[in-house]
C-alpha cells in the first residue's frame, strides 16, 4: 500500500542552512551508535528539507503531520499538540532521541496510529515530547522508518529495549495485507508549488509503476555503526576519477544533501572547479564549470547510479531561501568533515539522491534497493 508524500517548503525563520542541518545530523547518527503481494500506498508531501506524511492518532482520531526520517526508528508527536482520547495509553517511561540538529524528550504512550486507509496499528509505541529544541515547527512530530536496531537506548529506563516501529507493527498486525517489512519511497525534484504531492511511502514493497525497470538490492552493510541503520557499500566516481572507493555509508531521506568524507570531497570539489561558499558552507560554481560538469556515479554492487549535472546542483529558485545569491549555482555535494576511514561511516546518499532514485528499504532481507525513475534525469533545478 502506498502513502503520498508533499512538497511545501517552510522556513521557521526565512532561510534553511541544509548544510548545518546535515552537520548536526551526522553527529547526532554517530552519538547514536557509541512475494504475489499487496501494497499500501500513501502520499507524502516534499518538502526539500524532506517530506512529511500525514497520520491519524488516537479514537477518536487526531490527524498529525509527521516528518519522515529514515535516519531514526521512533515516532513521536509534540506534548502542544497530542490529543488524549480513549486509546491513549500511557506507560510513564521516559524516551529520549538525539537528531544533531535537535532533541526530544518526553514520555511514552501506546495509541492507535493510522497511515492511510487499512493501515492501522493498535497499541504503537510513541512519543509525546515534553520538551522539544532545535526541531523546527513546521511539523507535529515525525515517523521513524529506520531500522529497529536505532531504536536501541531511546527509552531512558530500559536502554536495551527495542521499540517496534510503525512499519514493523504494520506488517505483524495487518499481514495479509502488508506482507513484508518492505517499504517504497519515490521522490521527485523540487517542482516550484509551495504545496507538491511529489512522493509516495509504499508499505510491503515498491510500486512498480513510480520507476523504470527493475530494482537493483544490495545488502545491508556489516560495517558499524553504518550496519544499524538503512547502511551499504558504495564507491563514488566523477566523470571518470574516482573519488571514493568502495566503503560504508547510510542513506538517509532526514540528511538533505549527500555527504561525502574530506579526501572524496576535496577531489570533487577540484574537479569541478567550484569554489567553497563561507555564507552558506556550500560549493558555488560558475557557469563555464557548471557547462563542463560530469555526471557523478555512485556504483552499488555492480550497479552505477548517475546524477547529471541538473541533478548535482542546488533548486535555483530557492537559493534565497537558503541565504544563498539569486543567479547562483550551488553544489549539493558537501564535506562530513571527518576522513575516510576515521569513522567508518565514509558517505551519506541524502534527500536529494532519492528525488533522483526510487529507493526499497527492506528489513525482512535486510537490504536496500534502487532504480531509475522518470525523474532521474530531469532539469527543474
Amino acid at each position: 500500500m502506498s502513502v503520498p508524500i508533499t512538497s511545501g517548503l517552510k522556513f521557521s525563520d526565512g532561510t534553511y542552512n541544509p548544510v548545518a542541518h546535515d552537520i548536526a545530523r551526522l553527529q547526532a547518527l554517530r552519538d547514536h551508535s557509541k512475494h504475489g503481494k499487496r501494497l499500501a500506498n500513501v502520499p507524502l508531501i516534499n518538502d526539500y528539507r524532506g517530506c512529511t506524511i500525514p497520520v491519524d492518532i488516537g479514537n477518536p482520531p487526531t490527524r498529525y503531520t509527521l516528518l519522515l526520517d529514515s535516519g531514526s526508528a521512533n515516532t513521536w508527536v509534540s506534548a502542544s499538540v497530542y490529543e488524549l482520547t480513549d486509546t491513549s495509553i500511557p506507560t510513564e517511561r521516559p524516551v529520549e532521541v538525539h537528531y544533531g540538529d535537535g532533541y526530544f524528550k518526553g514520555v511514552e504512550f501506546l495509541d492507535t496510529v493510522t497511515v492511510g486507509p487499512g493501515l492501522t496499528v493498535v497499541g504503537q509505541s510513541i512519543g509525546v515530547a515534553l520538551e522539544l529544541n532545535g526541531l523546527g515547527n513546521y511539523y507535529d512530530g515525525m515517523l521513524g522508518i529506520g531500522p529497529v536496531a536505532s531504536t536501541l537506548g531511546t527509552l531512558t529506563g530500559a536502554r536495551a529495549e527495542l521499540i517496534p516501529t510503525v512499519a514493523n507493527n504494520l506488517h505483524s498486525q495487518n499481514p495479509n495485507i502488508i506482507t513484508a517489512d518492505v517499504l517504497g519511497i519515490f521522490l521527485q525534484p523540487y517542482s516550484g508549488s509551495p504545496l507538491d504531492p511529489a512522493g509516495q511511502l509504499t508499505f510491503g514493497g515498491a510500486d512498480s509503476t513510480l520507476y523504470n525497470g527493475n530494482i537493483a538490492y544490495t545488502p545491508i552493510t556489516n560495517s558499524h555503526p553504518a550496519s544499524d541503520y538503512w547502511g551499504i557499500e558504495q564507491g563514488i566516481v566523477y566523470g571518470n576519477t574516482e573519488i571514493l572507493r568502495t566503503t560504508s555509508g547510510i542513506v538517509d531521506c532526514g540528511f538533505s544533501l549527500i555527504g561525502m568524507a574530506t579526501e572524496a570531497f576535496n577531489l570533487y570539489k577540484a574537479a569541478t572547479g567550484a569554489e567553497y561558499d563561507d555564507v552558506i558552507a556550500l560549493l558555488v560554481i560558475s557557469d563555464d564549470n557548471y557547462s563542463a560538469l560530469q555526471e557523478l556515479k555512485f556504483n552499488i554492487r555492480g550497479e552505477t547510479y548517475a546524477l547529471t549535472p541538473n541533478g548535482q546542483i542546488w533548486p535555483r529558485t530557492l537559493n534565497t531561501m537558503i541565504g544563498g545569491e539569486e543567479g547562483s549555482t550551488y553544489l549539493i555535494v558537501r564535506d562530513m568533515r571527518e576522513r575516510i576511514g576515521e569513522w567508518d561511516y565514509d558517505f551519506v546518499n541524502g534527500y536529494v539522491f532519492m528525488q533522483r532514485f526510487y529507493t526499497v528499504f527492506d528489513a525482512t532481507n535486510r537490504q536496500v534497493g534502487f532504480a531509475t525513475t522518470p525523474f532521474t534525469d530531469a532539469e527543474t533545478n
